[in-house]
């Protein structure tokens, strides 16, 4: 006998319990698919155009979240540029108030855009 008949004919009694493995390994407590926002809808259809607006959603999150993060990039820049003498207190002020207002304006058009959906 070589070594893989002897290893198989040493395990042979783990057989019956292999065979009640698959019951035993029940799936449970696995998580469950979230709805959408909107509700699952009254067909596969709605429930993938409901599904999608979550999605186009979470775009336009990103998209302010990308333009919050240039806005503060810039005006660090320029407060950084203050203290080399290059740039201005006033200078810094406008900076922060138009991008303020650029953020503003920007999550009000992506409310908009999504709200057409």
């Amino acid at each position: 006998m070589n070594q893989t008949t002897t290893a198989i004919c040493r395990h042979v009694h783990l057989l019956p319990f292999a065979t009640l493995l698959p019951v035993l390994a029940q799936a449970q407590g696995l998580p469950t698919l979230e709805p959408p926002s909107r509700g699952p809808g009254s067909g596969i259809m709605e429930t993938l155009q409901n599904y999608g607006y979550d999605m186009i959603l979470l775009v336009a999150l990103l998209v302010i979240a990308t333009m919050f993060i240039g806005v503060c990039y810039h005006g660090y820049s320029v407060y950084s540029e203050i203290h080399t003498g290059r740039k201005t207190w006033g200078e810094f002020g406008l900076t922060v108030s138009v991008g303020a207002v650029l953020l503003v304006v920007g999550i009000w058009l992506l409310t908009q855009a999504t709200e057409i959906l």
